[in-house]
């Protein structure tokens, strides 16, 4: 059953291998083993899809509900006093994660000795179903409204630089004196070209010059960082560098939309008990920093 609801949501049976760690020859046993006992077709198969049947897909539904059913109350019989077992998959942005998880998932570990936990460290917007994600961490504004979220903080935005950019080329006094100046652009949807400000005087939005633009918000660190220009970061992002002066805020007294940091579970599924600790484990130690 477990092997169905994973060839389902990760749309191949080599795919399902890897997140089983099974063969794919296996894989294709059980599904065919399955089928013959249930006396039904549940999949279609072409070269390079699959596809539920009318019947694949009435069963995928209830099989999800069973897993999720037998999680909890495998997890209720055993007692969260005695700790999780099996596999949790997270999902993160690679410098939240290094900065704000992996350096305290050691006391999650401890508490949890069954409990094996699989990072997929990526500042895109994974496929939470497709790629077998329990939870995933991600900050700014939601796109999905589809996902189960759950917000877990809020932090100020900042426009960045180094001593070393602005001693070269200035400090801009007002959000226009952007125009001036080398805008360093993080395209995963959070902050793009248009900078939108605001203070008691009134809003304003300038759209910067960009040369260099990241898909990875290690990148636009390392590029303030080395003097190539100005950027906007969450203190999430950056608190080290600000705290150590190698970065220092400008436009103080104009202030830049929040970041929301949020917990999301994969649509149409049960956030697991793992993923529920997971979550309220971080919460707990993330609000202390």
């Amino acid at each position: 059953m477990e092997v169905f609801v994973r060839v389902v949501e990760s749309g191949s049976f080599s795919a399902a291998a890897r997140d089983l760690q099974i063969g794919q020859p296996n894989v294709s046993k059980l599904i065919a083993a399955l089928e013959e006992h249930l006396q039904v077709r549940l999949l279609i198969r072409s070269t390079r899809q699959l596809h539920p049947t009318e019947a694949g897909l009435a069963f995928y539904e209830r099989a999800r509900r069973t897993l999720a059913e037998a999680d909890e109350a495998e997890t209720a019989a055993r007692g969260l006093g005695k700790g999780l077992d099996g596999r949790l998959r997270v999902s993160a942005p690679v410098t939240f994660a290094r900065l704000h998880v992996i350096p305290r998932i050691g006391g999650f570990l401890d508490a949890h000795p069954n409990l094996r936990v699989d990072f997929v460290l990526d500042d895109r917007f994974v496929d939470l179903m497709g790629e077998n994600v329990d939870v995933a961490l991600r900050g700014g504004e939601l796109s999905d409204s589809s996902l189960t979220a759950r917000k877990l903080a809020t932090c100020e935005r900042l426009v960045v630089a180094s001593p070393a950019y602005l001693a070269r080329m200035g400090t801009p006094s007002t959000p226009g004196d952007l125009l001036e100046h080398t805008a360093l652009v993080y395209t995963q949807g959070l902050i793009a070209e248009e900078w939108r400000f605001r203070r008691e005087s009134g809003n304003t939005s300038v759209c910067v010059p960009t040369r260099l633009s990241f898909s990875a918000a290690e990148g636009v660190r390392e590029a303030v960082i080395a003097g190539l220009g100005l950027a906007i970061s969450s203190r999430w992002v950056m608190q080290p560098e600000l705290d150590d002066g190698r970065v220092v805020p400008v436009l103080t007294d104009w202030k830049l939309p929040h970041a929301d940091l949020w917990a999301l579970f994969p649509s149409g599924r049960l956030p697991t008990a793992k993923a529920r600790a997971f979550v309220s484990w971080f919460e707990e130690i993330f609000s202390k920093t």
